[in-house]
């Protein structure tokens, strides 16, 4: 199986390199193209990739073409590559608000494609992605593109009319959780800690809780209940927490970046 990718910017580039931490397929097998060749020449010397000379000769020479190029560019390189798209090769998109309908309207009905969503800890195997398939994609490419997407992280099947929301609970949910451990480590900083220990106490402790959630199968409050002594340390943090109202932000934050994702599709 080949693999192209047509855009190597901070997504394409993480998905690269997940691929290739993963040994999903060979070095050689994934085919690299983008118009900053500062980028594709540095990726094929330090990983060997196969770089290409144009968007079409990407297509040509692969089975998934992952599009990985800034949405307002997505119908400019789909023209470009529509007649190229025989009816074995997948097309696997990850821009935010550009839909199924809106790609098919390019490239035509009858091809193969598959819209996700991945976040950017794809780079260390921890991605979490969110797919959707057109009707031209069967059972066994289900399977293929769910073990291509599960080589640098976990997938999930969506609705296509939830891309909005995931973008707002986990497209985007990389930088509060950045936010959230730079606050928490100035915290520490603020009490006498040395920065460098205080991000990678508070980074180790988020994967942590994170795992427990996934492994647990636990709810959250339940966790959370664990934690909190009677009139000890940590119910006292997070009175302060709701009388700032924390978990009414994070909504109306979640509320906000789905807004946007719609307006950037068009649909308000």
């Amino acid at each position: 199986m080949k693999i192209g990718f047509i855009g190597t910017g901070n997504m394409g580039s993480g998905i690269i390199k997940g691929l290739l931490n993963s040994k999903f397929v060979p070095n050689e097998n994934i085919n690299i193209f983008d118009l900053d060749r500062a980028k594709v020449e540095l990726l094929e010397k330090n990983y060997g990739v196969s770089v290409k000379n144009s968007e079409i000769e990407i297509v040509e020479n692969s089975d998934i073409i992952i599009l990985a190029v800034k949405p307002h560019i997505y119908p400019i390189v789909l023209k470009k590559i529509r007649n190229f798209l025989s009816e074995n090769r997948i097309l696997l998109t990850i821009a935010a608000g550009f839909c199924l309908e809106k790609t098919e309207s390019i490239v035509g009905g009858d091809k193969k494609v598959v819209r996700t969503m991945p976040n950017t800890p794809a780079q260390v195997l921890e991605a979490m992605t969110a797919v959707t398939f057109n009707k031209n994609i069967v059972d066994e490419e289900k399977e293929i593109i769910f073990k291509l997407l599960n080589s640098f992280g976990k997938s999930v099947e969506i609705d296509e009319n939830l891309m909005h929301a995931y973008t707002g609970i986990s497209g985007s949910l990389p930088a509060y959780v950045y936010m959230f451990v730079e606050a928490l480590a100035d915290g520490g900083v603020l009490e006498g800690m040395p920065r460098n220990k205080a991000y990678e106490i508070v980074a180790q402790t988020v994967l942590g809780s994170a795992k427990m959630i996934l492994e647990t199968r636990k709810h959250p409050g339940e966790l959370k209940d664990e934690v909190t002594s009677p009139a000890g340390t940590t119910i006292e943090a997070i009175r302060v927490l709701e009388n700032g109202n924390f978990r009414g932000n994070i909504i109306e934050a979640v509320i906000a970046c789905t807004e946007k994702s719609k307006k950037i599709a068009g649909e308000k």
